[in-house]
């Protein structure tokens, strides 16, 4: 089980917007130290809080969760010792897992379920009325986090519903820093006029989307709060960003194991290049006779 402050530590997390991976051991083979339910978390830096097993463990959990944070996705890792999956050798076997021959593991085989916890993307909505309640109410179910009065405007969307209260500073300022969904909860005729007013130029001004939501005949807070909802996803889905950069990794010349390049990476500088290893146990073999792994990487 996640142990107390542990779980505290996600909850901070959680509450701070800061993404990480819940690494949790749900089988093992002897020999190893660790046992099911044994939790770890693994920051966006690759800092590992908590215990999933020794260094090398760690470090091909350091380098997945990695991608499954860049991914989103979940995962369930499997580490068995040596260098090849030779039929039957692994003590655990079963499909649908990705498995990572980790040629320094010294104990049995893991089984270890990567679950990324990704903030939501943000929705500030500006106002106490009936809609703003509505979308409160509404936006968590379908995967979106609602800010309400928040002073930064929100990294997706800014609905301001305030009906005349500090219309035109909040969406000059949403416009200004590229929100991708600016609207106003507003009638046509008022909408016009509010737009008029605003400090940006036309092609900022016309980004601003009033009446807010989507045509569907909306009446009701619940239904307008719904149409808002159903054009805020359709900007969320039709966006195209540029992809993630790729976790960068390198391959440990001493035992062929790939490991994670951050800060906290064991290296050395060999010949003007930087050599990244497992552990200092690696890097002090390298260090010892270069020649001997210096082609191996």
């Amino acid at each position: 089980m996640i142990k107390a402050d542990l779980m505290q530590r996600a909850q901070r997390l959680a509450a701070e917007r800061e993404p990480f991976v819940q690494a949790t051991v749900v089988r093992a083979a002897a020999p190893t130290s660790v046992k099911p339910g044994d939790v770890a978390l693994v920051l966006a830096d690759g800092m590992i809080e908590g215990f999933v097993g020794g260094v090398c463990a760690q470090e091909s959990v350091r380098l997945h969760a990695a991608r499954a944070m860049e991914t989103g996705e979940a995962m369930l890792l499997r580490l068995v010792p040596g260098t090849s999956a030779a039929p039957g050798a692994d003590p655990i076997p079963q499909d649908g897992v990705l498995v990572v021959n980790n040629p320094c593991l010294s104990g049995g085989a893991l089984e270890i379920f990567l679950e990324p916890r990704i903030p939501a993307p943000r929705v500030v909505v500006l106002g106490d009325t009936p809609v703003a309640a509505a979308l409160a109410d509404l936006a968590p179910r379908v995967g979106l986090a609602v800010e309400a009065g928040a002073a930064e405007p929100g990294d997706l969307g800014l609905v301001v519903a305030s009906h005349g209260r500090d219309e035109e500073d909040a969406l000059v300022r949403g416009l200004r820093e590229g929100v991708p969904y600016v609207a106003l909860v507003a009638s046509r005729r008022r909408g016009a006029a509010v737009l008029a007013a605003l400090d940006v130029d036309d092609a900022l001004r016309d980004r601003v989307r009033t009446p807010a939501g989507l045509d569907i005949g909306a009446y009701t807070a619940e239904e307008i709060a719904l149409s808002i909802l159903a054009e805020i996803v359709s900007v969320r889905r039709s966006r195209v960003t540029p992809p993630a950069p790729a976790p960068e990794s390198a391959v440990d010349p001493v035992c062929g194991m790939e490991v994670l390049v951050t800060d906290a990476t064991p290296r050395l500088e060999h010949e003007g290049t930087a050599v990244y290893f497992c552990c200092e146990g690696c890097r002090g073999a390298f260090a010892a006779d270069p020649v001997r792994h210096a082609g191996a990487g």
